[in-house]
């Protein structure tokens, strides 16, 4: 590959599944990046209310719509950070282990995984999006949607979909 072919900046989301872990051993594996070039490890965190099993607008535990319960809140994000920290950390050990020597930066973001990645995708101006595939069911993909078929049709650079083993 020349120069001018290695890629500025490769995106990988990662969730803490092992397909999403795969798709990021599979960019350390495959991809070149320009000596100046930086892989970016992407995770997204759902907000504090949807975590929580909460619908903007429903009612918990019987109470009005815009009861907050702060301890409960605070309980749910510090719960949030630590699954977070243990999948970034967990990203950058896969790295470490595979002895990847170009910059690895990581990124938290909470919202809608497929905006966020989608948002993060444009602003990094990357050129290569790197994701694992979890491969639901068709009933599980109508509910749940799917977070790699979303992106692939709305970022502007290359998808990269590494699927997992059946």
């Amino acid at each position: 590959m020349t120069e001018n072919k290695k890629l500025r900046c490769v995106v990988v989301a990662v969730d803490g599944s092992e397909e999403s872990m795969k798709g990021l051993q599979w960019a350390l594996d495959n991809v070149k990046l320009h000596p100046e070039g930086s892989l970016v490890i992407i995770h997204v965190q759902s907000p504090p209310s949807i975590a929580a099993g909460l619908n903007p607008g429903s009612i918990p535990f019987g109470g009005p719509s815009d009861l907050e319960v702060p301890a409960f809140t605070a309980a749910i994000e510090a719960h949030q950070r630590r699954i977070t920290d243990a999948i970034i950390t967990h990203a950058l050990k896969i790295c470490a282990d595979n002895n990847y020597q170009a910059e690895v930066k990581t990124q938290v973001l909470i919202g809608d995984p497929k905006e966020k990645i989608c948002e993060a995708v444009e602003e990094l101006h990357a050129d290569l999006l790197v994701m694992g595939c979890r491969s639901f069911g068709p009933i599980k993909r109508m509910f749940l949607g799917s977070v790699s078929n979303y992106c692939s049709n709305h970022v502007s650079c290359p998808v990269m979909i590494v699927k997992g083993t059946a």
